[in-house]
């Protein structure tokens, strides 16, 4: 088959994919590798792009934890974690705050926008989007999302924008902003967006029977399975709170939740327009 022929089948493939996810919402949370490399960000700007192209409504949620973690170096600030969590003064809070809705937030829609895209930045205190209170003292100005307001994220997409929303939210107990876990945030917002799909763009291939063996990547978990695989050693470390966001969201009324790699170029095209699955799939019981 020639390039051309192999071109015109790889188009015929995602037609109906196209069709059927027009007009539908996916939320994308992007971190990672793919948010670190230039060549991988450009991928996956490329594919929100065309995605929005097509008449499919995507949200993408970001985090940003390297730039953080590198402001915090520059200024002689401390990076702590506690329980896997960046432990949140109110110095690194000023950081988390002007890296995260100032830097970051702005550099990917002016890449969104450089490839043809029409982007808009926001955070969770846009709108009251993300409103929170204090998760625990050990962690800090770290919150827990108490309510969602897709408002803006809503109005933007009416307006055929691409938002882009950065992870910090409204105090709701105190006069503060809180910093928010990326993958508990995008859960909630495609909760409160009736969200087709959730991506969790990750460093790994998904969720693996055997950590040190990619062939043994489970392409598909049913909500209902994940306490067991947790029991079993399968599910552990970071993927554990990873896994429990997925399950909220399809409680909540998302109907798939994809963990993808980010690592691999395109990886949001060929999960969602393509015969080939190439992450892990989560998915309730009863959907076929």
């Amino acid at each position: 088959m020639s390039s051309h022929e192999q071109q015109a089948q790889t188009l015929v493939e995602a037609l109906p994919y196209i069709q059927k996810f027009t007009g539908k919402t996916i939320v994308v949370k992007y971190g990672g590798n793919a948010m670190v490399s230039d060549t991988l960000r450009r991928s996956v700007m490329s594919d929100i792009v065309l995605l929005n192209l097509v008449g499919i409504r995507v949200v993408v949620v970001h985090g940003g934890g390297p730039e953080i973690s590198a402001m915090l170096k520059m200024i002689g600030h401390e990076s702590r974690f506690v329980d896997g969590l960046r432990y949140t003064d109110a110095t690194t809070m000023d950081i988390v705050q002007s890296v995260l809705c100032g830097k970051v937030n702005k550099d990917l829609v002016a890449q969104l926008n450089r490839l043809g895209g029409r982007a808009i930045g926001l955070c969770g205190m846009d709108g009251q989007l993300f409103q929170a209170v204090r998760l625990d003292e050990k962690y800090g100005l770290v919150g827990r999302i108490t309510g969602v307001d897709p408002t803006p994220v809503e109005d933007a997409m009416q307006s055929g924008r691409i938002p882009i929303v950065a992870t910090v939210a409204q105090g709701m107990d105190a006069d503060t902003a809180y910093n928010i876990n990326a993958d508990t945030a995008a859960a909630r917002l495609a909760e409160a967006l009736k969200a087709e799909k959730l991506i969790l763009l990750t460093d790994v291939r998904g969720l693996l029977r055997d950590p040190g063996d990619e062939e043994t990547l489970i392409h598909v978990v049913r909500t209902q399975e994940v306490p067991e695989l947790v029991e079993q050693g399968i599910i552990t470390g970071g993927m554990i709170p990873k896994m429990e966001c997925c399950v909220d969201a399809i409680a909540g009324g998302v109907e798939r939740v994809h963990i993808l790699d980010g690592r691999i170029p395109h990886s949001i095209l060929i999960e969602l327009l393509s015969d080939r699955g190439i992450g892990t799939m989560l998915k309730r019981e009863d959907m076929t």
